[in-house]
């Protein structure tokens, strides 16, 4: 089946690491937690495959989301010399719906990007845009792995902390493969998280 249609891994850190949210892109719907109804993928077959995967990027969150409460989500650093590692979920879809997410991800703007440059490359700016630059991260089973995040590097923005909502859908998508401890240690240093969550404010979400 996986060789009748071109399939691809589409690598998620943020709140896509939860795969119930993550359906709503496939299949439409809205997140616990959202206050948007996603459309879903113009095929709404579900994921192939799925497997934990890192990211040798940092995570921060920055900007105001207003599906979120208005508050920060997650965006990937460009700069590769920190040795950073990034908790991540990696799905295998097609193209097609991969580029069906990154739409949807992009509030439905149209857009053209060319996978092949984006591999030949390493990345591909398509839009200004918070989610409009799309990384190749390597190969795994003979697939392509691609994540997206903003043109931008962590340290051009202001970082912004998360709604208790997100980072709850975050940790629930974590929790079937990490300890609670892990998720813990994990956050607590995370630009737009560390001085914006108490110790405490951040255990209730995480050990609730």
């Amino acid at each position: 089946m996986v060789n009748e249609k071109q399939y691809v891994w589409y690598a998620s850190y943020g709140s896509n690491i939860n795969t119930d949210r993550f359906l709503c892109y496939i299949k439409g719907g809205r997140p616990e937690g959202s206050s948007k109804v996603e459309p879903g993928c113009n095929d709404p077959s579900l994921p192939v495959d799925e497997s934990i995967f890192t990211i040798n990027l940092p995570i921060y969150f920055a900007k105001e989301a207003a599906k979120w409460e208005s508050k920060g989500v997650a965006f990937i650093g460009l700069n590769q010399n920190t040795g950073a590692k990034t908790y991540s979920k990696k799905y295998l879809i097609t193209t097609e719906q991969f580029l069906d997410v990154v739409k949807q991800e992009n509030n439905g703007l149209e857009f053209e990007v060319d996978l092949n440059e984006v591999n030949r490359k390493g990345s591909k700016i398509f839009r200004q845009a918070w989610y409009g630059n799309v990384l190749y991260l390597g190969e795994d089973k003979g697939f392509p792995i691609y994540t997206f995040t903003a043109p931008w590097d962590m340290e051009d923005v202001e970082w912004k902390k998360p709604s208790h909502a997100y980072l709850a859908t975050i940790v629930k998508g974590l929790e079937q493969d990490y300890s609670a401890q892990e998720i813990y240690e994990y956050f607590k240093t995370k630009p737009g998280i560390k001085g914006n969550y108490t110790d405490g404010e951040l255990a209730r979400v995480i050990f609730n």
